[in-house]
Protein backbone atom coordinates (compact mmCIF):
# COMPACT_ATOMS: atom_id res chain seq x y z
CA UNK A 1 0.00 0.00 0.00
CA UNK A 2 3.10 2.34 0.24
CA UNK A 3 2.80 4.06 -3.15
CA UNK A 4 0.52 6.97 -5.11
CA UNK A 5 -1.83 4.82 -6.58
CA UNK A 6 -2.94 3.28 -3.05
CA UNK A 7 -5.21 6.24 -2.03
CA UNK A 8 -6.91 5.93 -5.79
CA UNK A 9 -7.18 2.54 -5.04
CA UNK A 10 -8.94 2.67 -2.11
CA UNK A 11 -11.52 5.23 -4.12
CA UNK A 12 -11.39 2.67 -6.50
CA UNK A 13 -12.42 -0.58 -4.64
CA UNK A 14 -15.27 1.61 -2.55
CA UNK A 15 -16.79 2.75 -6.21
CA UNK A 16 -17.11 -0.52 -7.14
CA UNK A 17 -18.59 -1.62 -4.29
CA UNK A 18 -21.07 1.30 -4.25
CA UNK A 19 -19.62 2.97 -1.31
CA UNK A 20 -19.38 6.98 -1.06
CA UNK A 21 -16.12 8.64 -2.46
CA UNK A 22 -15.91 11.23 -0.11
CA UNK A 23 -11.64 10.85 -0.78
CA UNK A 24 -12.37 12.04 -4.68
CA UNK A 25 -14.54 14.70 -3.59
CA UNK A 26 -11.82 16.57 -1.17
CA UNK A 27 -8.62 15.39 -2.76
CA UNK A 28 -7.30 13.95 0.34
CA UNK A 29 -7.98 10.47 2.31
CA UNK A 30 -8.95 10.13 5.89
CA UNK A 31 -8.16 7.05 8.30
CA UNK A 32 -9.15 6.80 11.55
CA UNK A 33 -6.78 3.99 13.63
CA UNK A 34 -8.66 2.99 16.85
CA UNK A 35 -5.99 2.54 19.43
CA UNK A 36 -5.93 0.81 22.99
CA UNK A 37 -2.72 0.80 24.77
CA UNK A 38 -1.32 -2.18 23.31
CA UNK A 39 0.97 -4.18 20.91
CA UNK A 40 -1.88 -4.39 19.06
CA UNK A 41 -2.35 -0.78 18.45
CA UNK A 42 1.56 0.04 18.03
CA UNK A 43 1.04 -3.05 15.06
CA UNK A 44 -1.49 -0.59 13.18
CA UNK A 45 0.43 2.48 13.68
CA UNK A 46 3.60 0.71 12.09
CA UNK A 47 1.12 -0.57 8.95
CA UNK A 48 -0.26 2.84 8.58
CA UNK A 49 3.04 4.46 8.89
CA UNK A 50 4.35 2.15 6.00
CA UNK A 51 1.16 1.23 3.91
CA UNK A 52 0.07 5.11 3.34
CA UNK A 53 1.79 7.82 2.01
CA UNK A 54 1.35 10.80 4.03
CA UNK A 55 0.65 13.38 1.22
CA UNK A 56 -3.06 13.81 0.60
CA UNK A 57 -4.07 12.21 4.04
CA UNK A 58 -5.31 12.61 7.04
CA UNK A 59 -4.91 10.65 10.21
CA UNK A 60 -7.63 10.79 13.19
CA UNK A 61 -6.24 8.81 15.93
CA UNK A 62 -9.03 7.70 18.63
CA UNK A 63 -9.13 5.87 21.87
CA UNK A 64 -12.76 4.98 23.06
CA UNK A 65 -12.52 4.15 27.11
CA UNK A 66 -15.41 1.79 27.47
CA UNK A 67 -17.77 2.78 30.81
CA UNK A 68 -18.13 0.08 33.79
CA UNK A 69 -22.52 0.14 32.52
CA UNK A 70 -22.61 0.21 29.19
CA UNK A 71 -25.98 1.83 28.91
CA UNK A 72 -26.31 5.19 31.18
CA UNK A 73 -30.10 5.62 32.82
CA UNK A 74 -31.75 7.64 30.91
CA UNK A 75 -31.53 10.44 33.42
CA UNK A 76 -27.54 10.45 32.80
CA UNK A 77 -25.84 12.08 30.08
CA UNK A 78 -25.25 9.58 26.96
CA UNK A 79 -21.09 9.81 28.03
CA UNK A 80 -21.42 9.98 31.93
CA UNK A 81 -18.95 7.80 33.53
CA UNK A 82 -17.62 9.21 36.58
CA UNK A 83 -15.73 5.83 36.85
CA UNK A 84 -13.79 6.54 33.92
CA UNK A 85 -12.59 9.97 35.29
CA UNK A 86 -9.05 9.19 36.13
CA UNK A 87 -8.74 7.40 32.19
CA UNK A 88 -9.35 10.08 30.36
CA UNK A 89 -5.47 12.04 31.17
CA UNK A 90 -3.73 8.52 30.14
CA UNK A 91 -5.71 8.23 27.26
CA UNK A 92 -5.30 11.69 26.19
CA UNK A 93 -1.83 10.98 26.60
CA UNK A 94 -2.05 8.18 24.82
CA UNK A 95 -3.53 9.14 21.93
CA UNK A 96 -1.33 12.68 21.45
CA UNK A 97 2.08 10.20 21.74
CA UNK A 98 0.99 8.12 18.44
CA UNK A 99 -0.26 11.18 16.59
CA UNK A 100 3.25 12.35 17.37
CA UNK A 101 4.65 9.39 16.28
CA UNK A 102 2.92 9.66 13.19
CA UNK A 103 3.34 13.57 12.78
CA UNK A 104 6.44 12.93 12.63
CA UNK A 105 6.60 10.66 9.16
CA UNK A 106 4.59 13.59 7.90
CA UNK A 107 0.98 12.59 8.59
CA UNK A 108 -1.61 15.45 9.12
CA UNK A 109 -2.91 13.75 12.96
CA UNK A 110 -5.63 14.68 14.94
CA UNK A 111 -6.70 12.88 18.35
CA UNK A 112 -10.01 12.20 20.08
CA UNK A 113 -10.77 10.13 23.32
CA UNK A 114 -14.53 9.53 23.43
CA UNK A 115 -16.48 7.62 26.35
CA UNK A 116 -19.12 4.85 25.05
CA UNK A 117 -19.31 1.32 23.54
CA UNK A 118 -16.26 0.79 21.63
CA UNK A 119 -17.85 -0.48 18.50
CA UNK A 120 -20.44 2.00 17.92
CA UNK A 121 -17.91 4.87 18.79
CA UNK A 122 -15.62 3.89 16.38
CA UNK A 123 -18.51 3.68 13.85
CA UNK A 124 -20.22 6.77 14.72
CA UNK A 125 -16.85 8.76 14.79
CA UNK A 126 -15.93 7.17 11.74
CA UNK A 127 -18.98 8.48 9.87
CA UNK A 128 -18.64 11.97 11.62
CA UNK A 129 -15.28 12.78 10.16
CA UNK A 130 -16.20 11.03 7.07
CA UNK A 131 -13.65 8.39 7.42
CA UNK A 132 -12.37 6.60 4.25
CA UNK A 133 -10.62 4.05 5.88
CA UNK A 134 -10.64 2.83 9.69
CA UNK A 135 -7.74 1.18 10.54
CA UNK A 136 -8.04 -1.28 13.57
CA UNK A 137 -5.64 -4.16 15.11
CA UNK A 138 -6.72 -7.70 16.31
CA UNK A 139 -4.84 -10.71 18.32
CA UNK A 140 -6.20 -13.30 16.08
CA UNK A 141 -7.36 -15.08 18.45
CA UNK A 142 -10.49 -16.05 19.40
CA UNK A 143 -12.13 -16.32 23.00
CA UNK A 144 -15.84 -17.79 23.30
CA UNK A 145 -17.07 -14.23 24.19
CA UNK A 146 -15.77 -13.51 20.49
CA UNK A 147 -17.16 -16.88 19.28
CA UNK A 148 -20.56 -15.81 20.48
CA UNK A 149 -20.76 -11.74 20.35
CA UNK A 150 -17.23 -10.94 17.77
CA UNK A 151 -14.83 -8.95 18.26
CA UNK A 152 -14.69 -5.38 18.04
CA UNK A 153 -12.24 -5.53 15.26
CA UNK A 154 -15.01 -7.87 13.40
CA UNK A 155 -18.01 -6.02 14.43
CA UNK A 156 -16.41 -2.74 13.32
CA UNK A 157 -15.50 -4.23 9.47
CA UNK A 158 -18.87 -5.71 8.85
CA UNK A 159 -20.76 -2.72 9.88
CA UNK A 160 -18.33 0.43 8.64
CA UNK A 161 -19.69 2.74 5.90
CA UNK A 162 -16.32 2.47 4.54
CA UNK A 163 -13.41 0.42 4.35
CA UNK A 164 -11.67 -1.35 6.85
CA UNK A 165 -8.54 -3.04 7.50
CA UNK A 166 -7.30 -5.33 10.13
CA UNK A 167 -4.55 -5.62 11.40
CA UNK A 168 -3.56 -8.91 12.97
CA UNK A 169 -0.79 -9.07 15.59
CA UNK A 170 0.27 -12.84 16.49
CA UNK A 171 -0.19 -13.76 20.07
CA UNK A 172 3.23 -14.46 21.68
CA UNK A 173 3.38 -17.74 23.34
CA UNK A 174 4.17 -17.79 26.86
Amino acid sequence: MGDTATNSSICEYRRAVGKPIACEERGIMRVLIAVDDSAFSASVLRAVETGVRHENTEVLVLHVLQPVEPVAPPEMARDYAPELEDEQQPARALVERMAGQLRRTGFKTQVDVRIGDVTETILNRAAEWRADLIAVGSHGQRSLQDFFLGSVAESVARRAGCSVVIIRTPATSK
